[in-house]
């Protein structure tokens, strides 16, 4: 959908795309190789404003809207899908959720530092019993004199262990189910809370992923994010539009991919031709492309219902399911392409084809997505 795109949004991307190749790209191998979390790059991040797209000026962030956070997400993790994992957490879940339900004083304290790229979010839902179904919080916050005491557990925490600040879901009244859950914004220097080592996984090895204990972790009332049991709505709200820039990231991945594909299919050379002069390899490469562009087509219609005030979950959910699925077929034929080079961890294509498999996992599995699109299918 770049025929979509304004002036202001080509120049974002041109500048996004030369920034993320310049700065981000070289990194990407250390950063999947030595699980390195790239301080530097989020630093240089914050100072182009892509730590706080969306968020207004006066409040940090660079004021821009929906739209061009997904020109970011797409750019950056094209260049590298850790460094997208940690700009994704920080706005989406982090920022947005200060910007829609933070007080003045949540968002004046909080808010700024985050969005400016000085401080680092992190979000804290799920947890060791309970990935996809979320409503099943087994964390306790329970009032103690002028504030709350927190206990449990959060698993999977992305940029947990250089976190500043962490939205935390907790069962304020654990009779009354989802309804009895509030999010709290919590200091993640308080006594009790607790940032386990970074889980060695498959792919997006730069991400800082931990599990966070909290043992009689101390609130203030003025750190209830929303209402008291409010909390699952904003956790879903969240995660609605989150999805938007999980897509973009799977383009991302899948984008690189795709290009490293026609690089190599265009230079190897074999029965006496490039292989790019193959029926069987073209089909892979026009799949490729036609894969890539109804991803981006569905991403953008779903960041511009979302920046117009429109219903969006549908085609959320729609985005995330399609642009994931792609990034993981594209990764896997981009590796065939390659043949035994493919497998290699000398070529950059083993690392998208292990970064793309999260793409259907966090933020909602392939099979939620499935769900919440039937749900809206048949509601209809």
């Amino acid at each position: 959908m770049d025929f979509a795109l304004s002036g202001t949004h080509r120049l974002l991307q041109q500048a996004a795309r030369e920034f993320a190749q310049k700065e981000l790209a070289p990194l990407a191998e250390k950063v999947d190789r030595e699980h390195y979390f790239p301080v530097e790059s989020v630093k240089k991040l914050g100072e182009m404003g892509f730590m706080g797209v969306f968020v207004p000026e006066k409040l940090g962030g660079a004021g821009m809207d929906f739209l061009s956070y997904v020109i970011v997400m797409e750019e950056v993790a094209a260049a590298c899908a850790a460094t997208s994992v940690i700009v994704s957490v920080n706005n989406s879940l982090v920022c947005a959720g200060l910007l829609q339900f933070g007080t003045e004083s949540q968002k004046r304290d909080l808010l700024v530092p985050l969005a400016s790229g000085k401080q680092l979010g992190c979000y804290c839902l799920s947890e060791p019993d309970t990935g996809s179904d979320a409503a099943a919080q087994r964390t306790r916050a329970t009032r103690n004199g002028s504030g709350w005491i927190i206990e449990g557990a959060k698993n999977f925490i992305s940029s947990a262990l250089h976190a500043d600040w962490a939205i935390v879901f907790a069962m304020t009244e654990p009779d009354r189910g989802s309804k009895g859950i509030t999010a709290f914004l919590v200091d993640t220097k308080s006594p009790g809370f607790e940032v386990g080592k970074a889980e060695m996984k498959l792919g997006i090895c730069g991400s800082a992923t931990s599990q966070i204990t909290l043992n009689g972790v101390r609130v203030p009332e003025a750190n209830v994010l929303g209402e008291v049991n409010g909390g699952f709505k904003i956790a879903m709200t969240l995660l609605e539009s989150g999805r938007i820039g999980i897509a973009a990231q799977a383009l991302g991945i899948g984008r690189a991919a795709y290009e490293a594909a026609v690089k190599y299919s265009k230079e190897r050379v074999a029965f006496g031709k490039p292989i790019s002069a193959n029926q069987g390899i073209q089909w892979y490469l026009c799949d490729m492309a036609v894969r890539l562009e109804n991803s981006r087509n569905l991403i953008c219609k779903a960041a511009w219902l979302k920046e117009t005030g429109q219903p969006f979950g549908k085609e959320a959910a729609m985005a995330k399911l399609y642009a994931s699925e792609s990034a993981n077929w594209i990764a896997n034929k981009a590796l065939q392409i390659h043949g035994g080079n493919g497998y290699l961890k000398e070529y950059p294509v083993e690392r998208y084809f292990r970064d793309a498999r999260v793409t259907e996992i966090y933020e909602g599995t392939t099979e939620i997505q499935r769900l919440v699109i039937a749900r809206h299918i048949l509601k209809d």
